[in-house]
C-alpha cells in the first residue's frame, strides 16, 4: 500500500487505528478522510492585524498546529492556508461602524498600511516563538477585494442578496439551511445576541458583503464597486481567499469557537449560496475552545490582554504555554494562571533534561517512521502504538504528554527505543525536543525551581489553620511561603498560587 493513501495504516498484522475528530457540524466525532488521497486542504481562520495577537487568539493556531502535525503523523500531506485580515473587519464584528484597521492608525498616528504590516509581522513572530509550522499560504484580504466584488456580484446573479443604504446584504431567508453550524433557530436566535439597528436590513441574520461608504464619509481603504465606494464584508474574505487557494471545495475549516456562531455561519451561507451545488462546502469544521482568565475568556474587547511578549517578560519560555495549552484538550475551556503557566515551565524542564540525555534524536514525522525508529524494542512499539491510538482520538494531547513521562521511567524500553518515543511525541507535540537544551530554558527565567508538592502542602496547611481560625500559624505558614517566593491569593474557590516575580 503506498503510503499517505489511506488513514488506516499498517504495521505488519495490525490494523492501526482511523483519526476521528469532532466535526461542528453535527457535533459529533468522526472518522476523517480527505477529499484527495493523501492530501488534506486545511484553512485557518487569521488574525485581523490591528493589535498584538493575545494568548487566547493564539490558542487557535496553536490548535490547527497539532490538527496539522496529526495528520501529517498519519501520514498526509497537508495544504494550509491562514488569511490575513488587513480590511473589512468592523469593530465589535458589527455591520456598520468604522473597520478595524481604520480605528488603530488613527490611535497610533501611522498609516493602515504601516499598522497592517507591524501588526502581522508580530504575529508571525508569535508563531515562530511556539513552534508553529508556517502556512503554505498567507493571503492578505487588500489583495483579493477584485475577486470578492466578482463573488458578490455571482450571489446578485443568484438572487441572495438585496441592496440597501450601508450597502449589498446576503439575505439569510434564501437559505433554508442557514445557520445549521451554530445549531442556530433562525426565527428566534441573535436577536439579542445581534441589537444593532441597520437601517432597512431585512433579518437580523442578514450581513454584509459590502460594506458601502456613508454619505459624506471618505474611508481610508476603498475601493469601487457596483453597489459604490466602500470595502467588502469580513465574512466575504475567508470564503474567497480559500475558494481560490485550495479549490471550491477542501477539507477541514478551523478556528476559535466563538467563530462557530456567526462568522463560520455566514462564510457557509455564502459560499453554498455562490457554489450552488447543493454539496457542502466544507465537510470537517473544527474549533477550540476559550481560554478563559478568571469568569472571563481572554480577549481584547474585554480587555483582558496577555500576550507571549508579556509572558517572556516574566520569565517564560514560549514553548511552556505551548505545552500547558497541550495539557489541556482543545475543545475544553482552559482556564489560565501563571501557576498553571510556571508548572508547565517545571514540567517541560524536566523532560528537556531527561530528553537532552538520550543524545541526538531520529527524525520522525509519520507513525510508521517512529516504529521504525524503535527497531526491535516491542514495548517502544507498543508506546507509539499507544501515542497513535491517543492522537487518533480527536487529539488527545493530555494522553499523549503522560505517556511520554511514563516512557521516560519505564526501565524496560532501550535507549534507541525512547529515542524513537521522544520523536514520535515531538512529531506530534510540536515540542523540540532534541533541538531544546536544558540551558535555553534556564535563559528563559531567572526564577528558581521550586518543589510544587511542598509548596501545595503548605498552602492546603495554611487553609487549614484559617478555617480553624489558628490565624498565628496561618500567617506564619504565609511568610514561609514568601521566604519561598510563592504568593497566595485566597479566593471565593479557595487559595491558588504563584511565584513571585
Amino acid at each position: 500500500m503506498p503510503r499517505g493513501r489511506h488513514l488506516t495504516l499498517q504495521t505488519g498484522s495490525i490494523q492501526r487505528v482511523t483519526l476521528r475528530l469532532f466535526n461542528s457540524l453535527g457535533r459529533r466525532v468522526e472518522d476523517f478522510t480527505p477529499a484527495t488521497d493523501g492530501v488534506v486542504r486545511l484553512y485557518s481562520c487569521g488574525p485581523t492585524v490591528y493589535s498584538y495577537a493575545h494568548i487566547g487568539n493564539l490558542r487557535a493556531y496553536t490548535f490547527a498546529d497539532t490538527l496539522r502535525r496529526a495528520l501529517l503523523w498519519k501520514g498526509l500531506r497537508v495544504e494550509h492556508v491562514i488569511n490575513i485580515t488587513d480590511v473589512g473587519h468592523a469593530v465589535a464584528e458589527a455591520e456598520l461602524g468604522e473597520d478595524k484597521l481604520e480605528v488603530a492608525a488613527a490611535r497610533e498616528r501611522r498609516s493602515v498600511e504601516e499598522i497592517a504590516a507591524m501588526y502581522t509581522e508580530a504575529f508571525f513572530t508569535d508563531l515562530a516563538s511556539l513552534n508553529i509550522l508556517p502556512a503554505h499560504h498567507y493571503p492578505r484580504a487588500t489583495q483579493y477585494v477584485e475577486q470578492m466584488i466578482a463573488f458578490a456580484e455571482r450571489l446578485v446573479e443568484r438572487g441572495f442578496t438585496y441592496e440597501i443604504e450601508s450597502g449589498l446584504y446576503f439575505d439569510t431567508s434564501k437559505d433554508p439551511t442557514y445557520g445549521q453550524l451554530g445549531l442556530i433557530d433562525v426565527s428566534g436566535q441573535l436577536e439579542g445576541a445581534r441589537v444593532e439597528e441597520v437601517p432597512g436590513r431585512q433579518a437580523k441574520t442578514d450581513f454584509a458583503l459590502w460594506r458601502a461608504e456613508a454619505p459624506g464619509q471618505l474611508r481610508a481603504m476603498r475601493w469601487n464597486s457596483p453597489w459604490g465606494w466602500g470595502a467588502p464584508g469580513w465574512h466575504l474574505e475567508c470564503s474567497v481567499m480559500s475558494m481560490l487557494l485550495l479549490g471550491e471545495h477542501f477539507d477541514i475549516h478551523t478556528g476559535g469557537v466563538d467563530h462557530r456562531q456567526l462568522h463560520h455561519v455566514n462564510e457557509i451561507a455564502q459560499s453554498e449560496a455562490y457554489l450552488g451545488d447543493g454539496q457542502p462546502w466544507v465537510k470537517f469544521w473544527l474549533h477550540n475552545e476559550f481560554l478563559q482568565l478568571g469568569s472571563a475568556k481572554i480577549s481584547k474587547s474585554s480587555g483582558h490582554i496577555l500576550t507571549v511578549s508579556d509572558l517572556a517578560k516574566q520569565g517564560f519560555h514560549p514553548l511552556a504555554y505551548r505545552l500547558f495549552l497541550l495539557g489541556g484538550h482543545y475543545r475544553a475551556q482552559l482556564e489560565f494562571t501563571l501557576a498553571g503557566l510556571d508548572s508547565a515551565q517545571s514540567t517541560l524542564r524536566r523532560l528537556v533534561r531527561r530528553t537532552s540525555a538520550l543524545g541526538e534524536l531520529p527524525l520522525v514525522t509519520t507513525a510508521d517512521e517512529a516504529r521504525a525508529a524503535a527497531g526491535d524494542d516491542a514495548a517502544a512499539v507498543a508506546v507509539i502504538d499507544q501515542i497513535d491510538d491517543a492522537i487518533s482520538a480527536d487529539l488527545n494531547t493530555p494522553r499523549v504528554l503522560a505517556l511520554l513521562q511514563d516512557s521516560l521511567r519505564d526501565q524496560t524500553l532501550s535507549e534507541a527505543g525512547q529515542r524513537a518515543v521522544v520523536a514520535a511525541c515531538a512529531a506530534v507535540l510540536g515540542l523540540p525536543f532534541g533541538q531544546l537544551t536544558p540551558a535555553d530554558l534556564e535563559q528563559a527565567s531567572d526564577l528558581p525551581e521550586v518543589d510544587e508538592a511542598a509548596v501545595e502542602q503548605l498552602v492546603a496547611d495554611r487553609e487549614a489553620a484559617r478555617v480553624a481560625r489558628d490565624w498565628a500559624r496561618a500567617d506564619a505558614l504565609r511568610a514561609e511561603l514568601t521566604e519561598l517566593g510563592i504568593q497566595v491569593t485566597d479566593t471565593a474557590d479557595g487559595p491558588t498560587w504563584t511565584r513571585l516575580g
